[in-house]
């Protein structure tokens, strides 16, 4: 999994001076695993670590665009260009980002009313089954009662 400059960066300022949390804890805590914290260590030490490559906007997941879409409503006038380039991003992306949400929300919103769709006729469809089985059940019940009334009347038919 490829991880921001922005959460590199946090995770290490949790186990850097002054916080100096022992990587293990950290570890556990973001389910990262420890080797891949030292690796990024090395990397700050040897200031690599920007070198190593921002992901791009379009390669960020849904829940990173809306935090990093959130955020961006934050930021105070005059610190959006410098609130843009920590973040790697164009003005453009965050447009770019709440057309995509919009269009995850939406397109939700449809699956969900087709399912209501479907699950309302399958429910009509079960209920026309019950009532016919209903009713047959009724028929057969009224039958069996009629033919213990008549074998009580008539008797049971005797073999000739």
């Amino acid at each position: 999994m490829r991880y921001s400059l922005a959460f590199k960066q946090s995770v290490l300022r949790k186990v850097l001076p002054p916080n100096e949390e022992p990587v293990q804890s950290v570890s556990k805590e973001l389910g990262i695993s420890e080797n891949t914290i030292y690796l990024w260590l090395k990397k700050a030490r040897n200031s690599t670590l920007e070198k190593d490559g921002e992901i791009s906007p379009n390669r960020r997941g849904p829940k990173e665009k809306l935090r990093l879409l959130l955020e961006g409503m934050n930021v105070a006038e005059g610190k959006e260009g410098e609130w843009l380039r920590e973040n790697g991003l164009h003005s453009e992306h965050l447009h770019q980002f709440e057309q995509e949400i919009r269009d995850i929300v939406l397109d939700k919103s449809e699956k969900q009313k087709e399912t209501v769709r479907n699950l309302k006729q399958e429910n009509k469809e079960l209920k026309q089954e019950l009532r016919r089985k209903e009713k047959a059940l009724a028929e057969m019940a009224a039958l069996l009662t009629l033919k213990k009334k008549a074998s009580a009347i008539w008797g049971e038919k005797e073999d000739d």
